[in-house]
């Protein structure tokens, strides 16, 4: 992973980002727009950049060498569940937001930034791997991450907690969101076209020129559309909610450094393909991701500390993607 290229789509996304602060400053870009947009993102470009992928010519990847990353990638969620429950004692963080820290830990970004950037400094060969990533974040947040928040309301429902909008949690809701079916949360936008990405590619299907060539222009709008989205955050946050939280800090360091260094070392002399490796590190290295603060938002549990690091640990990913880099 060349370190040049790292920096380059580093700035260009921040670049982006600026681009979108100033739209959203301008009033050119509106919060239902980028939710909109945010839509479109989650539901077209992405899927489109994944699939896209599968159509690819050249030399493909070997069954054994996907089982290969499958297991490794695996293992990479297992060491970010155990470290979830460390950081936030070592941060010595308040019981009641142990969550918080557990769902940035475990959800990284990447389906909307993790894609268009693995696309960029590594190549569309590399997004077979990340729809390997996608598939098991997607089951993996919609089972333990959607427990870690249950097991959160239920504490705020007993202590009567107010939530961000100032309304206390009833039991009716409460009761809503545990029975709500498994089935119906696996089956999204992300799962679907992470498992079709991987089939497709699996089966070499031969399709007509027209079809990739489509998928591809879908899919080279999601970089500008998904900074500008996170752009148009950041302009709606003041300096002192983006800046004053010093264990947030202490959280970017260990989550965004720390780990992922940590987990190249130790897994380095195991994995053969570079590929492989690089696309782990560059998943492990991305900012948090926005589904731990939608999925808070819509169980009625407290989201400022999740926003607040999502946005931190983004803007700080400028650095701590590039040092990452530099391990490999």
């Amino acid at each position: 992973m060349s370190i040049t290229v790292v920096l380059q789509q580093m700035v260009m996304i921040f670049i982006l980002i600026g681009i979108g602060l100033l739209l959203y400053k301008k009033k050119m870009l509106s919060e239902m727009t980028s939710k909109q947009i945010s839509g479109i993102i989650v539901n077209v470009t992405n899927p489109a950049l994944l699939i896209c992928s599968a159509f690819q010519d050249g030399p493909k990847v070997s069954v054994p060498e996907l089982g290969m990353a499958l297991g490794f990638y695996l293992l990479i969620y297992a060491i970010l569940i155990a470290v979830s429950f460390l950081i936030p004692r070592i941060l010595r963080v308040p019981n009641m937001y142990h969550y918080s820290y557990q769902m940035l830990t475990i959800f990284g970004n990447v389906g909307f930034i993790g894609i268009p950037l693995a696309s960029a400094v590594l190549g569309a060969e590399s997004l077979i791997f990340v729809s390997i990533y996608n598939l098991i974040f997607n089951i993996l947040i919609y089972t333990f991450g959607i427990s870690l928040l249950q097991k959160a309301e239920a504490k705020q429902l007993s202590a009567k907690q107010p939530t961000a909008d100032g309304s206390v949690i009833s039991s009716a809701d409460f009761s809503a969101t545990v029975t709500s079916p498994l089935w119906k949360k696996l089956v999204n936008a992300g799962t679907i076209s992470a498992a079709a990405t991987i089939i497709f590619y699996l089966c070499d299907f031969r399709v007509p020129s027209i079809i990739p060539s489509t998928l591809n222009y879908m899919g080279q709008a999601t970089t500008l559309l998904s900074m500008l989205v996170l752009g148009a955050s950041v302009a709606q946050m003041t300096f002192k909610d983006i800046f004053s939280h010093p264990k947030l800090y202490g959280f970017t360091l260990m989550r965004q450094i720390l780990v992922p260094i940590g987990c190249v070392l130790l897994l380095r002399p195991f994995i053969q393909s570079p590929l492989v490796l690089n696309t782990m590190a560059l998943m492990l290295a991305v900012p948090a991701g926005n589904m731990p603060l939608m999925l808070s938002k819509q169980l009625r549990v407290e989201t400022d500390t999740i926003s607040q690091g999502i946005i931190l640990t983004t803007i700080l990913s400028l650095m701590t993607i590039p040092v990452v880099s530099l391990c490999l």
